[in-house]
């Protein structure tokens, strides 16, 4: 099986991050969405880019932006991807000078395809909080979806968990946020740990 892709979001302090890049993520997400409790400044997310390695994605997660916002932190928190909720004209991401990843719910992606240039993510619908919710999304749907097109599965997804979700949905890669936090925006060194080992043996068919 192909290695799954592995990224953390959500992060808000030095040693999250450092943590991260410990147990070998291959992306950080920091929340520019002012409404998150996991939220930072795009500064605040460019200072803690720089503790991490150059081939470790910097991910700026954003809520509904304009076309002129998004251009505008990429360059401010000098972000190397970008995550959007809540946008429903997914053409214009195209443009941007980064990947994208946008989040949809099952309904929304099974209504139609992603454009190419874009990468999907799967994640529990929530119009008010726009992800970190600790809800699980159904699996056999995103297992059909992840056989269309290369998907991102978010969603209640813990150390305990990750490797049944792999197994079930086969996705390119995962997100987590809640499920290896102490609370909102304070994430578990052992718990991250746990989480990159179990993804890892999942990812190489070994048992858990």
């Amino acid at each position: 099986m192909t290695p799954v892709r592995l990224k953390i979001c959500g992060l808000t302090r030095e040693s999250d991050v450092d943590a991260a890049v410990a147990a070998g993520a291959d992306a950080i997400g920091f929340v520019l969405w002012p409404g998150s409790p996991r939220a930072v400044s795009p500064a605040r997310a460019a200072t803690l880019g720089r503790r991490l390695p150059p081939w470790t994605a910097r991910v700026g997660v954003m809520v509904a932006p304009s076309r002129a916002d998004a251009a505008d932190a990429i360059v401010t928190a000098r972000l190397t991807a970008l995550q959007v909720h809540a946008v429903e004209d997914l053409a214009w991401l195209e443009d941007l000078s980064v990947p994208v990843m946008a989040v949809r719910s099952l309904d929304a992606a099974e209504a139609a395809a992603t454009p190419a240039g874009v990468t999907l993510m799967l994640d529990a619908h929530d119009p008010v909080r726009h992800g970190g919710t600790g809800r699980p999304i159904d699996w056999t749907r995103a297992a059909a979806i992840a056989a269309r097109e290369p998907i991102v599965l978010a969603g209640g997804l813990t150390p305990d968990n990750v490797a049944d979700a792999i197994a079930r949905v086969r996705p390119y890669g995962i997100d987590v946020s809640s499920g290896v936090e102490d609370a909102p925006g304070l994430k578990s060194p052992s718990r991250i740990a746990a989480f990159a080992e179990a993804l890892r043996r999942a990812s190489a068919g070994i048992p858990a």
